[in-house]
């Protein structure tokens, strides 16, 4: 899922060499920080954080079957 987050979020930004994702696992929750280049972070979360929910909606779906939470904390 790691790699998931990462293509989406390079797609999206004019800095793609600039987007790192890193994971940390908590319990049953498993959080990913998405970093992206300062000019890029508006293009993530979008307008009222729109790109960022539906962002979250598609990693949430996939994490179904791994009977995990997951969290995208967005940085940058």
């Amino acid at each position: 899922m790691k790699e998931l987050v990462q293509i989406i979020a390079k797609a999206l930004v004019d800095h793609p060499e600039d987007v790192r994702v890193s994971e940390s696992e908590e319990g049953n929750t498993i959080v990913y920080t998405l970093t992206v280049h300062p000019e890029d972070k508006g293009k993530v979360i979008g307008k009222h954080g729109r790109i960022a929910k539906a962002l979250r909606t598609v990693v949430t779906s996939a994490a179904v079957k791994l009977d995990k939470r997951v969290v995208i904390d967005i940085d940058s």
